[in-house]
């Protein structure tokens, strides 16, 4: 399809190198022209006379920056360099479209043309539009100009040529090197998504090589071009200004990720068990890939009077959004419990802040809450929908603890009670609070899941192995993956609590 130009430019084919400025044979006749358009006919032979003697005086001689832009006058026709034809006598309309399209700015183009004829790689024109200066540039430099080819020799904007040292105009010293560099990086601010060519002559190749420095993809001399080179070039420098892209959004996303892995993390608990002799042991998985944070979440706070208080809970889902409710409800919990709330009272409050802090009225969360008194002997639990923890004792098989008075999960039922029962632990023992994440892989080829009594017999048989602590849930992780055949698909969180007599 036609590569759109700005509305300005009346006569974009012919500026641009596509198309021949039509000759007198082939423009309109007073015979073809309807009667009554004498206007049209007027203008019409205007322009015949200027296409027969383009060098005939102007009107408006001093306005020839716009003459150029609007594409009304011969020198327009010569500025982009007319005689690079595809189709000599072909229109613009009909002009076959071009894979690239490249933006010349250059001090004189109404003289001898520095662009020779330029052919892409499937042997298409490369398409040229033409600019005397950069506010012409800006006009020019739609979404569909590939590369810049920007003369050096083109004079700075006004701005550009006043020094701070009171250089005036920059006449002096050596100001005509920095408006040079001034122009370059005003057209890298101006098209920074643009590959650019920097055209120099032959003898100041060091200000070729500065250019580059500055951010232009190549330097070429402009009195050695020819059309095969600059046509390499060009497609060189589009290629490689796509892989700087390519490669700065990669740094980008790795510098995102980092980020990302650093909150994440800073989001995980920190235990809270000065003065307790129990001992803490965690492991965490996300379900997301490359994330360090899912939708299950876990913390282990000591109150003053010497209870320790352990939950763990579950968002249902496993994306980003289910992984911030995660951490707003511990962090809710933390808070809560080191108020003074417990059991029902707690979970009846956190419940609230779901039902609040949640993006859909579907979304819900189990939750698993113990506190063990100061002794160490005697537990409380609260279960939310969630899987009874697992006791192990020396001297005795580990076993699920009571889950009878199971409540519902936060999130399903506005007034919902959570009873909370009393468990006997004993002066030695080990508990595990997990999620379901860690029953629900499967065993082996088949649909066949671990389930609760899988998980109760893995810990029985390392158990008797005489693994503990963080050994213990290393092994016990890790075998759930390998009858799973993989990575498991949920979140996975598992905390341990030790007691030693």
């Amino acid at each position: 399809m036609p590569v759109p130009v700005p509305r300005q430019r009346a006569i974009p084919a012919v500026e641009c190198g596509q198309a021949p400025a039509a000759s007198p044979d082939s423009g309109p006749s007073k015979e073809q022209a309807p009667a009554g358009t004498h206007q049209a006919e007027n203008a019409a032979t205007r322009r015949e006379n200027t296409r027969e003697n383009p060098t005939e005086k102007r009107e408006k001689p001093t306005d020839t920056s716009t003459e150029t832009s609007t594409g009304t006058s011969a020198g327009t026709s010569t500025s982009a360099g007319t005689d690079r034809t595809p189709t000599p006598g072909v229109r613009a309309e009909s002009a076959a479209p071009t894979n690239l399209t490249v933006l010349l700015i250059e001090d004189d183009p109404a003289g001898s043309p520095i662009v020779p004829d330029l052919l892409d790689q499937s042997g298409k024109p490369i398409r040229v539009r033409t600019a005397r200066n950069l506010t012409e540039a800006g006009r020019l430099l739609t979404d569909d100009v590939h590369c810049i080819l920007l003369d050096l020799a083109l004079s700075a904007p006004a701005p550009a040529r006043t020094s701070a040292d009171g250089g005036g105009s920059g006449n002096g010293g050596d100001a005509e090197g920095d408006d040079e560099l001034a122009v370059l990086r005003h057209v890298l601010e101006l098209a920074p998504r643009h590959a650019v060519l920097a055209l120099t002559s032959s003898s100041d190749a060091e200000r070729g090589a500065e250019a580059v420095a500055v951010g232009a993809q190549d330097y070429l001399f402009r009195d050695e071009l020819d059309g095969r080179l600059l046509s390499r070039a060009i497609r060189y420098a589009v290629e490689r200004k796509r892989s700087d892209s390519a490669e700065r959004r990669l740094a980008e996303g790795r510098l995102r990720a980092q980020e990302n892995r650093r909150l994440e993390r800073g989001l995980l608990p920190t235990p809270l068990l000065a003065g307790s002799p129990l001992r803490f042991a965690a492991r965490y998985r996300p379900g997301r890939s490359r994330a360090l944070l899912g939708g299950d979440f876990y913390d282990v706070v000591r109150t003053p009077d010497g209870t320790v208080h352990a939950m763990i809970g579950d968002v249902c889902g496993h994306g980003p959004d289910e992984a911030a409710l995660g951490v707003e409800l511990r962090i809710a919990w933390r808070a809560l419990t080191l108020a003074g709330l417990c059991g029902d009272e707690l979970l009846g409050t956190l419940q609230q802040v779901l039902e609040h802090e949640r993006s859909d009225d579907e979304i819900f969360a189990t939750l698993c809450a113990v506190d063990i008194s100061p002794d160490g002997r005697r537990a409380g639990l609260c279960l939310a929908g969630h899987p009874s923890p697992l006791l192990s004792r020396p001297g005795m098989p580990a076993r699920l603890l009571p889950y009878d008075n199971n409540g519902p999960a936060l999130g399903l039922l506005p007034g919902a009670r959570w009873p909370r029962m009393q468990v006997e632990l004993g002066a030695e023992w080990s508990l595990m609070l997990y999620t379901d994440g860690l029953i629900e892989g499967h065993v082996g080829g088949g649909r066949e899941r671990l389930g609760q009594d899988g998980m109760v017999e893995l810990v029985r048989r390392q158990r008797a192995e005489g693994l503990t602590g963080e050994e213990l849930l290393r092994a016990t992780v890790n075998e759930v993956r390998e009858l799973n055949g993989g990575e498991l698909a949920d979140d996975l969180a598992v905390v341990l609590l030790d007691r030693t007599a």
